[in-house]
């Protein structure tokens, strides 16, 4: 039987964070993810449809996935803090989704846009077996994404026909770490469209 998702409280920060939670669909989880969204004040929350995507392949695969509004989104706390203090928010989901499951031992943390940019913040303070970035605004901001500790680690997907975030400021933000990118052609920003692929291909990728 399908495992439902249902909203968690995480306490953050700066208060509480409204948390969507979407169980492992295995008996035995293999891990857990914290999935990122992007922008809020272009309109970015968790129910954005390209990590739902993301989300539900994750609990295929055995995942426990959390997917956090963070401050000052929908009905969280706080205010928006553009890239610096949600760093400390996810670092609390973290801890909450490894508490909850302390058998699940793997950690994945996925972002999209913005999401992404606050994700490879997160991978400079805690141990992380997966990264995924989608069409991730590393350079976009004043401050530039930081490299990842561990590069090997991380997945990669853009879409070339990107009109938000560059495909070429990607390449520039990976190239030095030696990252692969993995593009998706005629894909926009959004990956309208192309969403059930994008779905097939993290379950292709497996974070077992």
């Amino acid at each position: 039987m399908l495992k439902q998702p249902e909203i968690v409280w995480v306490d953050g920060p700066t208060g509480r964070l409204e948390t969507i939670y979407i169980p492992a669909q295995e008996d035995v989880a293999v891990g857990v993810a914290v999935i990122n969204h992007p922008n809020p004040t272009q309109g970015g929350t968790n129910t954005n449809k390209v990590i739902q995507t993301v989300a539900k392949s994750l609990s295929k695969q055995g995942y426990h996935c959390y997917l956090p509004n963070l401050r000052g989104v929908g009905n969280s706390d706080g205010v928006h803090d553009y890239g610096v203090g949600e760093v400390d928010d996810v670092l609390a989901v973290i801890a909450y989704a490894q508490a909850a499951h302390p058998e699940a031992g793997k950690l994945t943390v996925a972002g999209f846009s913005f999401g992404g940019y606050v994700s490879a913040n997160v991978a400079q303070h805690v141990d992380i077996d997966h990264l995924i970035f989608l069409a991730a605004a590393m350079m976009k901001y004043e401050r530039h994404a930081p490299p990842v500790p561990h590069p090997e680690r991380v997945f990669f997907v853009h879409g070339n026909a990107d009109d938000v975030v560059e495909l070429e400021h990607t390449y520039a933000w990976c190239r030095p770490q030696g990252i692969s990118v993995m593009v998706m052609p005629e894909a926009g920003h959004f990956f309208h469209g192309r969403l059930i692929e994008l779905g097939q291909i993290i379950d292709r990728y497996g974070l077992r």
